[in-house]
């Protein structure tokens, strides 16, 4: 040997060796070599490693001389092998937590076959059939643990599941994945077949008054004797581990109250056989503790299903579980209890023991109670939103647009139930100091909000207020109010003595000032102006109030009118006009927009167009709030002007982006498919984003759920969508010659920006539409996002699986 050689096989001796693992055939070899592998502190390999191989030896097929697939054959050798596998189970005291976890369906569900084949249940009996309580206790544990394998495994099935990032393709591994895949869907059909009679087979095992045996090795061992070597010991009483009358119905409580909830989202009154399940189980922990030899429950999550129980079903007879503030709150949302409603969520203010999803879930199906035509729940709706607004401030989350929505119109009542929800929410005495902080900051932004001045007085009067802000925060605050609407404060009640001092002209014109500002009847609005122009020729009306809005667009257009009167008059009607629209006031939105068209169409053909387009939207938010709530189609005289205004032509007309965007989201909503996809303009398609992005939606809802040939309309729309929600990166290159990142920017290759796609989103409400372009933001997040879960939607196999590159 050479001296390199001899250096080699010393360094290699010296190396300490990982001792090889042992191969499933040893065991065969070697009777004994099972169970001492399985006393090992870390077997390798592991015990449910074990059943798996076993099982799969077990039932590999053979091929005959005729080179024909056969069934695994029925040998010596596949008994012990299946043997083995039942041996390394009972080792693990036919734990379902752990061979649940390691174990596929396919597998266990073999395994749990052949422990009945070898428990002597006759194949193809319907377990129902059979009286647990006149079977050998082995026999009758065995279907209890395969009934309760069953039921569980149906709620397991339920549970959204990961799914597994495939690796670099392999036709083999391809082929054995979807043959598992097609294996586990065919079992799951059949026990969800089974699963009344697998219930029936577990509620009978409650009535069984008597402790049952589970097999082990030992007794596995005495059954593959020949049958004239094991004296019936085996069916004794004593034989196997002893599984008591308590644990088996503690585990059985647990496994139906499992199957009772999942079977309640479809069954409401299921709900009440799961909370007794569940319950009683809670009762048997209680006594006997939750681990035993043969079965653990996970405690939490038991107290999870017995809090959701009690939320929806009566509690009356449980004054535990009533005394929790989400029974409560369900019991008062049942019974239309509102008043006590609003009283809990006021007092959760102080403890905030409410989940915050859970406060917006309330709110929201209050929401839509009153929207369905509950006019009585509008003041509910505000109270409870107004507690979640105050709560969401101590607890420093952004105000909600809901609670700015119902403050558009706020009065002295609502002030005063805001007011009282701030005293009752905060302990000035206890609470701290960035606590206090928070109140009054919300409280003094909340008085820039106001224009009423009487209202801003209201809370800056409160002793709340007067505690929270210090002299120096209040005087510059109330002062700067004072300042903000000087011609509004010329119109408040004056005092008495004022009475007897002869009205000046400035007094006279902040008078009518004040009532051109709160009128919305057109031909007062007109009569106003004229009396304001007749006192004084040097003022732009249009300017006195910082509410009345138009879009530079338009106001470009309007402000160039040479006559004064008139374009006052023009702007401000435009501009009540818009603000109806937005506070959804459309009767006087329509009469403003009326008396606005018939003025200008006197002398601007432009300003005539501006206003046919504003009322055609303001027609469709009239339909969409009224007759589309209820399903109702529009009339087909609206889907035309739509149309019309899609198509037209006409120069310089100035144009505001959120009509054409409402215009396709109104076509795609009521399924204009047809004209979107076949009949639509080719250079409007060309021109227009909105008109564009409404056409590849549509062909690709129209062709759901099409073959593989007919995707390419979703393959444009994804490539159409990446483009949008695609960003750039800004770099700067610093004195040292490194370039650095400054910022991400919207990229500008799509065809339109990422916030208007959202804002078109918004829009859409037609479910097909929705679940669509869903499902490709779905998506898109799987391809882009490096997740632990891929998150799962319908239609999601029509969309590419690549990001395209962009140029």
């Amino acid at each position: 040997m050479s001296a390199e050689a001899a250096d080699r096989e010393a360094a290699t001796s010296s190396r300490p060796c990982t001792p090889p693992q042992t191969s499933w055939f040893e065991f065969l070899l070697e009777e004994a070599l099972l169970e001492q592998h399985l006393q090992k502190p870390s077997p390798d390999p592991p015990p449910v490693q074990l059943i798996v191989q076993f099982l799969e030896q077990a039932s590999k097929p053979s091929v005959n001389e005729q080179n024909q697939v056969q069934p695994p054959p029925d040998n010596k050798r596949n008994r012990i092998l299946k043997l083995l596998a039942l041996k390394v189970a009972a080792h693990l005291k036919w734990d379902l937590d752990v061979l649940e976890k390691s174990l596929s369906v396919p597998v266990l569900n073999m395994l749990l076959n052949e422990l009945l084949c070898i428990s002597k249940v006759p194949p193809g009996t319907k377990h129902v059939d059979v009286d647990l309580s006149s079977l050998p206790p082995t026999t009758a544990m065995a279907i209890l643990l395969y009934n309760r394998w069953a039921i569980r495994t149906i709620v397991q099935s339920s549970f959204p599941v990961k799914q597994v990032k495939p690796g670099p393709p392999q036709l083999n591994v391809m082929n054995q994945m979807q043959q598992e895949k097609e294996l586990t869907e065919n079992i799951l059909k059949v026990l969800k077949e089974q699963a009344a009679d697998s219930i029936l087979v577990l509620e009978g095992a409650l009535k069984l008054n008597k402790d049952l045996y589970v097999h082990t090795i030992r007794t596995l061992d005495l059954l593959a004797m020949e049958p004239g070597m094991v004296n019936g010991e085996t069916e004794s009483s004593t034989a196997g581990l002893k599984i008591s009358a308590e644990e088996i119905q503690c585990q059985v409580c647990y496994d139906l109250g499992a199957i009772y909830f999942q079977q309640g989202s479809t069954n409401a009154a299921v709900h009440e056989n799961a909370k007794e399940k569940f319950f009683k189980t809670k009762e048997l922990i209680a006594k006997n503790g939750s681990s035993s030899l043969h079965f653990t429950i996970d405690e939490e999550r038991l107290a999870g299903y017995c809090q959701a129980c009690g939320v929806l079903t009566s509690s009356s007879d449980d004054a535990s579980q009533q005394a929790t503030p989400y029974s409560q709150i369900h019991s008062c949302m049942k019974s239309g209890n509102y008043q006590d409603l609003v009283k809990i969520f006021l007092e959760d203010n102080l403890t905030f023991s409410l989940p915050v999803q859970f406060r917006q879930s309330v709110l929201r199906e209050l929401f839509q109670k009153a929207q369905q035509g509950n006019d009585a729940l509008d003041e509910v709706c505000f109270k409870v939103c107004v507690c979640n607004t105050v709560c969401d401030v101590l607890q420093g989350r952004t105000i909600d647009i809901q609670f700015c929505q119902l403050f558009l119109k706020p009065s002295k009542e609502k002030i005063d139930f805001l007011l009282e929800v701030c005293s009752r929410s905060i302990n000035l005495e206890n609470a701290s100091e960035a606590l206090k902080r928070k109140m009054a900051a919300f409280l003094k932004n909340l008085c820039l909000g106001l224009e009423d001045l009487q209202l801003v007085f209201m809370i800056s009067s409160h002793e709340l207020f007067i505690k929270l802000l210090k002299d120096d925060e209040r005087k510059p605050l109330i002062d700067q109010m004072r300042k903000r609407s000087p011609r509004i404060n010329l119109c408040t009640k004056p005092v008495t003595s004022f009475y007897d001092i002869p009205a000046s002209a400035s007094v006279n014109i902040g008078q009518l000032e004040h009532q051109l500002i709160l009128s919305v009847d057109p031909w007062r609005i007109r009569q106003i102006l004229i009396e304001l122009h007749g006192m004084t020729s040097e003022r732009q009306f249009w300017t006195i109030s910082n509410k009345w809005e138009v879009p530079n667009v338009y106001g470009n257009v309007i402000l160039g009118i040479k006559d004064n009167l008139t374009r006052d008059l023009v702007y401000i009607l435009m501009a009540k006009g818009l603000h109806c629209c937005a506070i959804k006031d459309f009767v006087h939105a329509k009469q403003l927009f009326a008396a606005c068209l018939e003025l200008v169409t006197e002398f601007s053909p432009k300003l005539r167009q501006v206003m046919l387009n504003e009322m055609l939207l303001l027609d469709i938010y009239t339909h969409e709030a009224g007759a589309g709530v209820s399903g109702e189609r529009p009339p087909s005289d609206l889907i035309s002007r739509v149309r019309g205004y899609l198509e037209m032509r006409v120069p310089d007309i100035p144009l505001r982006q959120v009509i054409a965007e409402e215009c396709v989201a109104f076509l795609l909503n009521w399924r204009e498919n047809e004209y979107l996809t076949m009949q639509v303009p080719l250079p409007l398609v060309q021109t227009n984003p909105y008109v564009k992005l409404g056409q590849l939606l549509a062909a690709t809802c129209k062709e759901l759920p099409g073959p593989k040939e007919s995707r390419r309309t979703a393959k444009d729309l994804w490539e159409v969508v990446v483009q949008i929600c695609s960003v750039s990166n800004q770099h700067k290159r610093g004195n040292d010659g490194r370039v650095s990142l400054i910022k991400h920017r919207e990229s500008t290759l799509g065809i339109m920006y990422r916030s208007e796609l959202l804002s078109f989103i918004k829009k859409l409400r037609e479910p097909l539409v929705l679940t669509t372009i869903l499902s490709l933001f779905v998506k898109l997040h799987n391809v882009r996002e490096d997740i632990v879960n891929d998150i799962a939607a319908e239609h999601i196999s029509i969309w590419p699986s690549s990001i395209p590159k962009l140029v």
